[in-house]
């Protein structure tokens, strides 16, 4: 049997791959800070490669760093 890579996951699943806490997670894509979840239905899921690349650092806006 070949095993799939999940490519969404709900809140508590994408809040474990970056080692925080849901409460945590949520607040900051609130903020904007990170990516905004999908709907496919219910609950809302998060893509796990938007997720992949903050951890990698590739999500980094240039113009953030604007001075």
């Amino acid at each position: 049997m070949v095993k799939l890579d999940r490519l969404a996951v709900e809140a508590k699943g994408a809040a474990r791959m970056l080692s925080m806490t849901v409460r945590e997670f949520l607040f900051l894509v609130e903020q904007g800070a990170l990516p905004p979840p999908i709907q496919l239905g219910k609950p809302p899921l998060w893509v796990v490669a938007e997720i992949e690349a903050v951890l990698t650092g590739s999500m980094i806006e240039p113009e953030a760093f604007v001075v």
